[in-house]
């Protein structure tokens, strides 16, 4: 794999993340071959990069970026034969997945990185039954995928430093922002941190506490600003004034006692789902998923352009490979 340089990605599964993929690669000017066995597949595909290409436009494309450069094969095998990465997106099974990755190394490229989107799988669970398992890791991205920069990558047991090394530096080369988890666990770092907050999210919501339209505005109009430019350590590190953490610590540390959350998840009834349902529909009356998305998008684009006039470093995080 040294030196490697990847141009033709393949693509496995074609939801919303995989079709999230697909724009972003064919925005940085990559071949792409898509491959799902739903017969519409294809249709849903290019609607939806006809859809988000002008914010692609927007936002700035590589040279030879083309809506052309996609096509589709229905036949995994002859999908990935001459792909250098293949990006793995099929619903978040552990069976699936690891009857489709291993399926995947079999017909791939010995040199072909193969990367799972999967939010929760460790690597290690997912390339045990893979051909050359050192080249199989998770790279997991953010919806929507051809906006958001941040993709965590996750090496399993048997997956090569070298591999990573590779990996990191195609991410890179697409304008994300890989982050590099060096301890496996579960749900990773992001969807864990989002866990916690959805979870006692639906317990305030389960006790009548508060509707779905207030915790949005709670984290819109308040913490979430702030996590925006400087996440959650950060933040408390400047709450404590001239001695930062040490005294947010000594002052806070002890709430931290205080039954304040559940985290535990409440019981999915169906008065809970009913609430959830209810009040998201609500706050979205009068307006389509469509307009929403389009209006998250241009929102996106200019706050990451002031992210990055007030964050500009560029560097590589959590780089332990």
């Amino acid at each position: 794999m040294a030196n490697k340089t990847i141009k033709k990605i393949t693509v496995v599964g074609t939801g919303v993340i995989g079709n999230g993929w697909i724009a972003r690669f064919l925005a940085n000017g990559l071949d792409v071959i898509a491959t799902d066995p739903a017969k519409d597949a294809e249709i849903r595909t290019r609607k939806m990069i006809d859809q988000v290409w002008p914010t692609l436009e927007k936002q700035g494309l590589a040279e030879g970026a083309s809506k052309a450069r996609l096509k589709f094969e229905p036949d995994v095998a002859k999908a990935v034969m001459d792909a250098d990465l293949i990006q793995e997106n099929v619903p978040e099974r552990e069976d699936l997945k690891r009857k489709v990755l291993s399926e995947i190394a079999r017909y791939a490229k010995l040199d072909a990185i193969i990367a799972s989107s999967t939010s929760g799988l460790k690597p290690s669970t997912l390339q045990h039954d893979c051909l050359h398992p050192e080249r199989v890791i998770v790279a997991h991205p953010f919806n929507p995928v051809y906006l958001i920069p941040l993709v965590e990558l996750v090496g399993g047991e048997k997956t090569s430093k070298e591999t990573m090394k590779i990996a990191n530096e195609f991410y890179q080369s697409i304008f994300m922002k890989p982050l590099l988890i060096s301890t496996e666990i579960e749900g990773h770092i992001a969807d864990r941190l989002m866990e916690a907050i959805w979870r006692e999210a639906l317990h305030l919501v389960n006790d009548g506490v508060a509707t779905t339209e207030e915790i949005d505005a709670a984290i819109v109009y308040g913490p979430g600003l702030r996590w925006a430019l400087m996440g959650p350590f950060l933040t408390l590190h400047l709450a404590g004034g001239e001695q930062g953490m040490k005294h947010m610590l000594e002052q806070f540390g002890p709430a931290l006692k205080l039954p304040w959350t559940k985290l535990v998840a409440p019981e999915l009834t169906e008065t809970l789902k009913s609430k959830v349902i209810d009040g998201c529909e609500q706050q979205t009356t009068g307006s389509t998923i469509a307009e929403y998305e389009q209006r998250r998008d241009d929102f996106l684009i200019e706050l990451m352009q002031l992210l990055k006039k007030y964050w500009p470093d560029t560097k590589v995080i959590g780089n332990k490979y």
